[in-house]
């Protein structure tokens, strides 16, 4: 069996995709070990050529080329029926891609304002022209105005994780006694804005206590991944 993995690579070795982070757990998950190709934003050609499109994470799996994080997911469910499951089964599997779909146009969109701003300095320097050109044009604004009132910001953003803190003070995980691929998901954005800011958006929540003891518990599952790569340091207490 041939896998690789082709991950986005900042400052450092910093691992600073979140779309990236839920298949390096879903791998840990699966108990797969795939050769790792470190890409750049820089690198556009070379993905382009290998897989009709601009983006990372993607796959090569025997042949197969799989790109997006939720496709590489479910190719991974499939390819490997006979390892831990990543959804639990069909009716796991569609309530993940309900919380796929909230993490990607809610969660992650009310932490991007918490962290643009210092995520800018842990992309590698040849990068950071091009993602501060392309975000920048997104934004209508520079990365620093965007982040400007990000402190008056942060309570709406931790409300947006309301029903999150909830669920985990009735249970361990997302997923109930033991990790799934929902916990992934939700937990890459957290580990998003841990690896792009010494801004720990979790810090000071009082109300978010039980959010910080489930982080605590993702960073250090599978051998201690989420601390394997350079990152700022969070509460764990």
């Amino acid at each position: 069996m041939v896998l690789i993995f082709h991950e986005r690579v900042g400052l450092d070795g910093r691992r600073i995709s979140p779309f990236s982070w839920r298949i390096r757990y879903a791998l840990a998950h699966k108990g797969l070990d795939p050769d790792v190709v470190p890409t750049r934003f820089a690198d556009v050609a070379r993905i382009r050529a290998l897989s009709g499109q601009d983006l990372v994470p993607i796959i090569e799996d025997d042949g197969y080329v799989v790109h997006d994080s939720w496709s590489i997911a479910c190719h991974l469910e499939d390819r490997y029926p006979d390892r831990p499951s990543l959804f639990g089964g069909a009716a796991g599997r569609g309530a993940a891609r309900l919380i796929n779909v909230w993490s990607d146009t809610v969660l992650g969109r009310a932490m991007r304002p918490q962290i643009y701003a210092d995520f800018i300095r842990c992309i590698d320097p040849g990068d950071r022209a091009y993602f501060r050109r392309s975000r920048e044009t997104q934004l209508g604004m520079t990365l620093e105005q965007y982040s400007a009132d990000r402190d008056a910001a942060l309570p709406a953003a931790l409300a947006v994780c309301a029903p999150l803190e909830r669920t985990l003070s009735e249970q361990q995980f997302v997923a109930g006694g033991a990790p799934a691929y929902v916990d992934y998901i939700i937990f890459s954005v957290f580990q998003w804005a841990r690896i792009g800011s010494p801004r720990d958006v979790l810090a000071d929540a009082t109300t978010m206590n039980a959010t910080r003891e489930w982080r605590a518990r993702m960073v250090a599952m599978h051998g201690g991944l989420g601390d394997r790569f350079a990152g700022y340091p969070i509460d764990t207490a």
